[in-house]
């Protein structure tokens, strides 16, 4: 329980200061990478810069896409391009006017940022367009009918340009400049994050909590013990193992929701070195490996029933899941008859776990369960974000690793599984696949492009370049005197119209 030592001294920091009654303190599961949102890839970043960066649209609770930095917004009968009408009154945390000029800014530094991570989100736009100060047009090489919902996540951050030249590229994401309802303060790496309410906002009146303290717990049974002893407001991914004990504490609640992406296992594919092994080779193996897991067991045991079980980067109530493809129940004969099928005698891979408390049960018996059908499944249990910067760098077996989904599903794969993009850390490449996903993007007719996502999970289901296993039930646990918190399929935090009553 260490960490309620440091919790404790942020509180007496902020008592202190005589603003502890409308701070929120936030536990999160890991500590972001940068809060550059050109290059961040943590699900955790993206909970912090959701207070921080304003996009040109969000996301409501249904799904359905909501103004936000643009106030509307019309594309042309071509479908290759966009035009965007901006609010007049927002700026950014340097008191800089966010226009025209600073979205072209934005989406360009998106687009050539060397290590850009949404250069594939967006890779179908061929020109930003200042139209005027409040108008923005956005040119495509193609129809990209997936464009307007990456808007809607961090492809559609705008950034404070007078900001990045001062800082430079490099070292923006350590003090960001955006136009968010809050604005950066300080960040002490593994220890916390502070933010403080931007006085300036278009919508400030709405914000009710004046300052903000993210702290990394990766422990869920610290984590929920900081919550119970009052040290944190609110706390991510509570284990929903603990909702029984929550349930019964009536100066705390919880809000959950089904998640719009997926935990799975990612394998190296073909990312450097590590990739001449058997699991990157063979795929008997991958779909040997994938046999002898009982999604179900795992769930009951570790996620208490709460989680739903999968098989593809979409759940099962997602329009473009394939119904064809039912998440297979555990097969150790099948297993073991692939594994013999293989030629490879005593497989074995090291696998990289996030240091969390939910992640090493759940592979730790994943572990067992490889055993029983031959494969030798050894665990490295590592910090988050360095466990990211390994496999991006191909130092990697395999990890167990989550996106934590888009609103269309073309950002569950594309940007996960094209050739050559970014946030392909396996390095799996299938020219089918792209072909797929590319006449996909091309269309807006639904039923046209879940006859290629279709295809596309019958390739992915057969080559395993990730072993999709579950879909994330989102659980928040919070201090009954927060008020007005509203769960989101993306699961990010959103703290309009929030209060914390003293």
């Amino acid at each position: 329980m260490s960490r309620l030592v440091p919790a404790l001294a942020v509180s007496a920091c902020l008592l202190a200061n005589g603003v502890a009654a409308q701070t929120l303190r936030i536990g999160l599961q890991e500590d972001p990478d940068t809060l550059d949102g050109a290059k961040n890839w943590s699900f955790v970043g993206r909970i912090v810069m959701q207070a921080l960066c304003d996009k040109l649209v969000d996301i409501a609770p249904d799904q359905s896409i909501v103004p936000m930095l643009a106030t509307s917004w019309q594309t042309d009968e071509s479908g290759k391009s966009i035009t965007f009408k901006l609010r007049t009154d927002a700026r950014f945390h340097d008191g800089e006017r966010v226009d025209a000029a600073a979205v072209k800014f934005s989406l360009d530094r998106a687009l050539t940022l060397p290590d850009s991570r949404r250069k594939s989100e967006i890779s179908a736009v061929s020109n930003v367009a200042v139209v005027d100060d409040v108008t923005v047009r956005i040119d495509m090489k193609l129809p990209f009918s997936p464009l307007l919902a990456q808007f809607a996540d961090r492809a559609g951050i705008i950034v404070s340009p007078k900001a990045v030249a001062a800082a430079g590229d490099a070292q923006f994401g350590n003090k960001p400049v955006c136009a968010g309802p809050y604005r950066f303060v300080e960040r002490v790496i593994q220890d916390r994050i502070v933010l403080e309410k931007f006085a300036d906002y278009y919508d400030a009146p709405r914000y009710h909590i004046q300052r903000i303290v993210f702290l990394p717990i990766p422990d869920t049974t610290v984590r929920f013990a900081n919550l119970q002893a009052g040290q944190l407001d609110l706390i991510e991914r509570m284990a929903a193992n603990d909702l029984a004990q929550l349930r019964r504490n009536r100066n705390l609640g919880t809000a959950s929701i089904t998640g719009m992406g997926y935990s799975g296992l990612t394998l190296n594919i073909a990312n450097g070195d590590r990739s001449n092994a058997p699991f990157s080779r063979e795929k008997k193996l991958r779909q040997a490996l994938d046999a002898a897991i009982d999604r179900h067991a795992i769930n009951q045991v570790v996620y208490a029933g709460e989680y739903t079980v999968g098989n593809q980067p979409v759940p099962p109530e997602n329009f473009f899941y394939n119904k064809s493809i039912p998440v297979p129940a555990r097969d150790l004969a099948k297993a073991k008859a692939l594994i013999r099928e293989s030629g490879v005698a005593n497989p074995a891979m090291t696998l990289l776990v996030p240091n969390t408390t939910e992640s090493r049960q759940a592979t730790e018996m994943i572990q067992a369960m490889a055993k029983e059908a031959g494969i030798d499944l050894k665990l490295q249990m590592i910090e988050f974000v360095t466990m990211l910067a390994q496999a991006r760098e191909g130092k990697f077996d395999g990890d167990f690793v989550g996106w934590s989904g888009r609103i269309d599903a073309d950002a569950n794969i594309h940007t996960l599984l094209a050739c050559k993009v970014p946030g392909n850390d396996g390095h799996y490449c299938n020219a089918e696949v792209d072909k797929l996903l590319d006449a996909a993007r091309a269309t807006a007719d639904r039923a046209e492009r879940k006859k290629h996502y279709a295809r596309v999970m019958e390739i992915l289901t057969d080559e395993k370049p990730i072993i999709y296993l579950w879909h994330v039930k989102w659980i928040w646990g919070f201090n009954s005197k927060l008020e007005g918190f509203t769960p989101y399929p993306d699961a990010l935090i959103r703290l309009r119209d929030v209060k914390l009553r003293s």
